[in-house]
């Protein structure tokens, strides 16, 4: 029991310090998806440190100090998205229908052929944009039921992984598909008008650093930061949205938020995990979306899986800027 305590301790010190080695190597960096996961573990190893204090006293006191800081450390990052934090993004007083957006994203998993599953919720939530990820020609078929109540349609289906469908309600203009960094990852751009107001939309779905995609966390990284850095050039309002295989407490998307200058409205609400959608213990924050000041919050909501590896996530947001 000793040793396996010593070696259980010893990992989750090294877990937490891991993401500050130099190098983007998905070996370091994703020991930054679960924090929440790792700050329960170090938990269980200072409760098993206690029945150990008798034995080995000095062993046992250094262990549950470093412990204890390493899991203060942890829930530092993971903090704000408890209801113990403000909330960055204000509820909205009073119901505008005529000034609202509302967004479901979802990674359809391309593998996964339940299209009347996510149809379903559709139908149910009626959301203003659909932004579909992993989505291919047999998904792009599918879901040609709903082109009536979505006339307004921007297509890319690829079968890597990396395709994208973007259906609305609303008129768009300006629409691009772009290549940001790799010439196989797509990303959606397009202006919608609210009540008078243009509004930027764009929809992400960078690469994640894993042994299966990227080894490294680079190409991600530097199209969050790009694409951040454009968001802080728009006057108009912004919206980013999409699975952006990176969670909200990163380094690398606190630098989006800080070079973007976006407000995430999961901030004092809630954790809102989307993925893994098969394993309830290995779930974190991986589809988001950010916005510029301009937004209040209707609501947010993880809605039912269909089959996916990720739940889609529903928006509701009111814009508060004046014509």
């Amino acid at each position: 029991m000793y040793i396996t305590l010593l070696i259980a301790s010893l990992f989750m010190l090294f877990t937490t310090l891991a993401p500050h080695l130099p190098g983007k190597h998905w070996l370091i960096r994703v020991w930054e998806f679960p924090r929440l996961q790792l700050f329960v573990l170090i938990l269980l190893c200072i409760t098993g440190w206690t029945f150990q204090a008798m034995e080995h006293t000095v062993t046992a006191a250094v262990m549950m100090t470093a412990l204890a800081l390493a899991g203060i450390y942890q829930a530092i990052w993971i903090l704000p998205y408890t209801v113990l934090w403000p909330k960055q993004v204000k509820q909205i007083s009073q119901l505008d229908n005529n000034s609202t957006l509302s967004i479901l994203t979802s990674n359809v998993y391309m593998y996964n052929d339940n299209y009347d599953g996510l149809k379903k919720l559709v139908g149910q939530y009626q959301p203003d944009m659909l932004i579909l990820l992993e989505s291919n020609h047999d998904w792009q078929d599918a879901m040609s039921s709903i082109h009536s109540e979505y006339p307004h349609r921007l297509a890319c289906p690829l079968e890597n992984l990396y395709g994208m469908h973007l259906y609305s309600k609303l008129p768009f203009q300006g629409e691009q598909i772009r290549y940001v960094v790799e010439d196989d990852v797509p990303s959606m751009e397009v202006q919608i008008d609210i009540n008078g107001t243009q509004v930027t939309v764009y929809f992400l779905h960078p690469k994640p650093p894993s042994p299966t995609e990227n080894e490294s966390a680079a190409p991600r990284d530097t199209e969050l930061a790009i694409i951040g850095k454009e968001m802080a050039e728009h006057n108009d309002p912004v919206i980013v949205s999409g699975d952006l295989n990176d969670v909200a407490w990163s380094p690398s998307t606190r630098r989006f938020r800080k070079l973007s200058k976006a407000q995430d409205p999961r901030i004092g609400r809630g954790f809102y995990n989307t993925f893994h959608a098969k394993y309830p213990l290995v779930r974190w924050p991986l589809d988001h979306i950010f916005h510029s000041k301009d937004f209040e919050m209707v609501r947010v909501e993880r809605l039912p899986g269909y089959g996916s590896d990720h739940f889609p996530l529903f928006t509701q947001l009111q814009l508060m800027r004046k014509k």
